[in-house]
């Protein structure tokens, strides 16, 4: 089993995330280090630092998502949320713990998740994520990469785990 922190987990995200990107077929438009210009439209996305990059990361991803979760699932969930959304990787999480997929995390999600091993709700998350992402209509263009972002973080959940 592996400790995280937040600069391990982002060094892990970095790993999927790149430099600018200005490609038509992505959704969020305008994206460097992962940090897209529909998400985030008043940034100079083509002059956003590292460093910039990775507070945002901490203050609007890390930290709502660092519910007393196991350091595995944490990762995951905070590397959903990066590349979908932070409500979508919520309420994926939920549906991994079979509870009302509200897109907030509580007290009974929580407690549902306390109940599950790590491991386990690792496999179902990635699970979760891999089946929502096949459904989406840029699933053709950029399915590929995602599957084998997937296929990275199961990995890094056999190790965590």
């Amino acid at each position: 089993m592996i400790v995280l922190n937040f600069d391990d987990a982002y060094d892990r995200l970095m790993g999927h995330e790149g430099g600018y990107v200005n490609d038509p077929e992505d959704p969020g438009g305008e994206t460097k280090w992962g940090i897209s210009k529909r998400s985030y439209p008043h940034l100079n996305i083509k002059e956003l630092t590292r460093d910039q990059a990775k507070e945002i990361y901490r203050e609007d991803f890390w930290k709502p998502l660092n519910q007393n979760l196991p350091d595995g699932v944490l990762f995951q969930a905070f590397d959903f949320a990066v590349n979908s959304g932070i409500s979508t990787a919520i309420r994926h999480l939920q549906k991994a713990v079979d509870v009302a997929d509200d897109g907030h995390w509580g007290s009974i999600s929580q407690k549902a998740a306390l109940v599950m091993t790590e491991s386990d709700l690792i496999m179902k998350l990635l699970g979760e994520r891999l089946e929502f992402m096949t459904k989406l209509k840029n699933w053709p263009v950029h399915g590929k990469g995602w599957a084998r972002r997937i296929a990275t973080n199961l990995r890094y959940g056999a190790m965590d785990s």
